[in-house]
This record gives C-alpha cells, structure tokens and sequence, in this order.
C-alpha cells in the first residue's frame, strides 16, 4: 500500500509520555486486557526518577548520614574527623536511577504494554506519528498525554549548565563548590539549599519576593528561614536579578540597585515550562491555555472526546503523585469505568531540613473560603518522641470547622513531616473529624502522637500543653 493508506497498528489507549504519570496511566489501562502502548522519547520515569524527586532524594539521604554524624557528640558518640566523596554519592544516586528505570521496563513488560521510543506527535484525533530509531504510525481509540514540564530558562540568564546550571543540570555535578547562589526560594532551589549547605557549601538563596516559600504559607516560610539562616544559609528577598555572569574563577550575579553577589556556581530554579509544543495538538484539535497546558474537565478529559491530559502538562498540581493520581483516573475514563478527580486532599512536602508537609487548606485559606476555622498546634518540642530523638524543632499543627470538627488541612515541619502528612491526608480526603483523631489510640513514644495532641488543641482541650487562660 503507499503511504497514508498502510495498515496502521491499532492499540485501544495510546499513553504519550513515560513518567509517573504515563507509566501508571499505562499499566493501569492494560489491567482492563486491552491493547496498550506507552510512547517516551527519553528515559523512563520522566523529569521525577531521572532529574528530580528521585536523584534529589538520593543526595539528600546522604547529606541526612553527613548531618547524623556531625552532631555524634550530642548523642555521646565520637566519630572521628568527619569526610565524605561527593563523587561516590553521585555514583550511588546514578545507580538508583538506573535501578527504577530497569523497574518501570519490566513492569511494562509484565503488563504487555508495547514501549515505542520516540517522539509522539499527532496526526489527527486517533493517529499519531511516532519518530524515533524506528518510526511507526499508530491508531489509538485513546490517547492519555503526559509529556510533562522541564526546567524554566529565562532569557535574563540563560543556562550554560557548567557554572550557570538549572535544576536538571546540577544533578550532573561531581565536586562540591564552594559557594552556590541560587536565584528562586521556591520549594526546589530550598531542598538544593539544604541539601548543598548540609554538604558544606556556602549557600545564598536570592528570591524577588517578599519570602521564601511564600506559595506554601507565612507561617512556615518563617519558619523555614530562621532555621535555614541557623544554618549559616544566607536568604534574601525583595530583589531583582538582572543578570548573570560568567567568568573563570566562577559567576557574578548583577541585582538591581545592588552589589552583585560572587558565587562559584549559580542555580536558576524560577519554575518549569509546560511541555506540549511539537505535539500537533492542533492537528487533533485540543485546546490549550495560555501557558500552554492541556485543559481538562474532572475526568481528565481534554476538549477531544477520547483524548486525555495527565500530569504537569495540564498546569494544575505538579507533583509526581498527583500525575500518578490523574494516570489512574485518566486510564479508567479511557477504558470504560468512570472515575472523577479531586484535588482538596493534595499532599506536598518540601524535603528540607528540616522536612516541611502540608495538605488541604491552611488557616488562612479556610477562613477565606467561609469557615469558622481553628488552628491545633503542637510543638515536637512537647513530644517524648522528638525529644528522645534529639529532634525537637518543628510543630504539627490542624486546620479544623470549629462548627463541626471536620479537618480541613493540615502543616507539619520536623523530623519524618514527610511521612506523617499521610495520616492527615487520609483524614481531608475522607471529610474525618478532630474526634476521629483523638478517639485513635496512637502508639506511645511516637511522632504520630503529634496528631491526637495537635486535635486536643483545636477543641482547646489540650493534654500536654498548658491550657489556655480564658481572661473575663
């Protein structure tokens, strides 16, 4: 036959992209036995196992044994003349990655879900053309896209990615500078600021607004900066950076109205760029919004009938596990069974130090939208646990409707935040009670107990804390 009249290969759901979003999307579409292929023009596992969540993650946990050592002596523990090789580090991040990347493969494997490596990009609603070492067109009855974001490059400082590096870029280190300033306060540039500063390094954070960490709130944005100029972290705000510049002995870093700041490494990490260009989005008649992310309805639909959008490519959450999230609903929508999504129950944690968890809606935001809202709050400083731990900064704190009790958010900055956030995800995502929590029984000593306290809290009920004296 000539070409535009071959037979194409028909798959019932055709998944654009590999990363966590994608790959879940994909295998759970293939537990419904249809014919499944999962399109990546890169690694498995996206921006997340291969230049984010994952190596960053990999760092930090050894940065976390650097700093367990270093404060040996406060357990009664002499280790000796602390030294570490950053190179080795790197090694042992490569090789997880590439671990988890074996994983995915053999899990598409498992799941019959035929890998084309490749660019995708479509031809009209049901076809796309595939470019790659083998070049396909296929037929798709359903398409789920999940391309993803990447780093945001401004034209004020474009990265070099030798001494002006990005969030991807950095990964790729194996020694250690010196300094590092790094342009944006946002979640990314404080877990690098942690992580470096862990390490070391002498770290300036330069942020344009009034705080870092602003999006997740005052209140642990304040918090995180006095722990983080505790640390010898150097924070300022309220600038602008009008350049960057390089030169042997390291970058220079132009601010407006200013003495620029000398560092040996600079990290640009002011967002990510939405990726859907190159997709012929228009051939297949999706709409898009002013950023270019795919818009989708609570089905994670697309204006396309039978065409869906995961992940960071539609704008909204962009966090790994909400993309994971959306691939399920995603694959059930195109396979037949009907799921919606709900976004009131996202958790986010920031992997600083100390680890910063928050979900639902913070005091402020619940008053905003209407509630008679209470905030419990309960130190670590008052839990047997920490203390025990030698752990002792940070809270946990609930956000609860003072008129029925339901829990509507919830912050935790501390040891393990990251893990204890799970308890009070399950609880906004399941409209739970502050009795819910206080009729629990938590274990003893645990961190958890965080929870029962910070509820007696809000009912101003407190057990180890004094209580509050009511003036007349």
């Amino acid at each position: 036959m000539r070409m535009g009249m071959e037979e194409r290969e028909r798959f019932d759901v055709a998944v654009i992209g590999g990363g966590p979003g994608g790959y879940v999307a994909a295998i759970k579409a293939a537990q419904s036995k249809k014919k499944i292929c999962l399109i990546e023009k890169g690694h498995l596992g996206g921006a997340c196992l291969n230049v984010g969540c994952i190596p960053t993650k990999s760092l930090i946990a050894h940065a976390k044994v650097v700093e367990t050592l270093r404060r040996a002596s406060d357990f009664g523990v002499s280790a000796g003349t602390l030294s570490f090789d950053f190179r080795k580090m790197k090694e042992n991040k490569d090789a997880v990655v590439q671990k988890l990347r074996g994983g995915i493969e053999g899990l598409l494997k498992a799941n019959h879900i035929t890998l084309f490596q490749g660019a995708a990009s479509f031809l009209g609603p049901n076809e796309i053309k595939i470019k790659g070492e083998k070049s396909a067109i296929i037929h798709s009855g359903k398409t789920i896209i999940a391309t993803g974001s990447e780093p945001l490059d401004l034209p004020a400082f474009p990265c070099d990615h030798k001494k002006i590096l990005n969030s991807s870029s950095i990964l790729d280190l194996s020694q250690l500078p010196k300094t590092l300033a790094i342009i944006g306060g946002g979640y990314i540039g404080c877990e690098f600021a942690s992580l470096y500063a862990e390490l070391g390094v002498k770290v300036i954070i330069l942020e344009a607004l009034e705080s870092i960490l602003l999006q997740q709130g005052k209140e642990l944005a304040s918090f995180l900066t006095s722990s983080f100029q505790k640390r010898g972290i150097e924070v300022r705000t309220n600038l602008v950076v009008e350049g960057i510049d390089s030169h042997p002995n390291g970058v220079s870093i132009r601010i407006k109205g200013q003495q620029a700041v000398l560092a040996d490494l600079a990290l640009v990490s002011v967002g990510r760029r939405i990726v859907s260009q190159g997709l012929g989005l228009e051939n297949a008649g999706v709409p898009t919004g002013p950023k270019g992310e795919i818009l989708v309805n609570e089905k994670m639909e697309t204006g396309v009938p039978g065409i869906f959008a995961i992940g960071d490519v539609t704008g909204k959450n962009m966090l790994a596990h909400v993309a994971s999230h959306q691939g399920i609903v995603a694959a059930l929508n195109a396979t037949g069974q009907e799921a919606l999504m709900h976004d009131n129950a996202v958790p986010a944690v920031i992997f600083t130090h100390p680890e910063i968890a928050l979900v639902g809606m913070t005091l402020d935001e619940a008053k905003a939208a209407g509630y008679d809202a209470a905030a419990g709050k309960f130190p670590f400083a008052a839990l047997g646990k920490s203390l025990a731990s030698l752990e002792a900064a940070g809270f946990a704190q609930i956000i609860a409707d003072r008129k029925t009790g339901q829990i509507l958010g919830a912050q935790v900055v501390g040891a393990d935040a990251s893990t204890l956030i799970a308890e009070m995800a399950l609880a906004v995502a399941n409209e739970l009670t502050l009795a819910c929590i206080t009729e629990t029984i938590h274990a003893h000593p645990t961190l958890p107990e965080a929870w029962p306290e910070a509820a007696f809290v809000a009912l101003d009920l407190p057990l180890h804390l004094p209580p509050k004296i009511k003036r007349e």
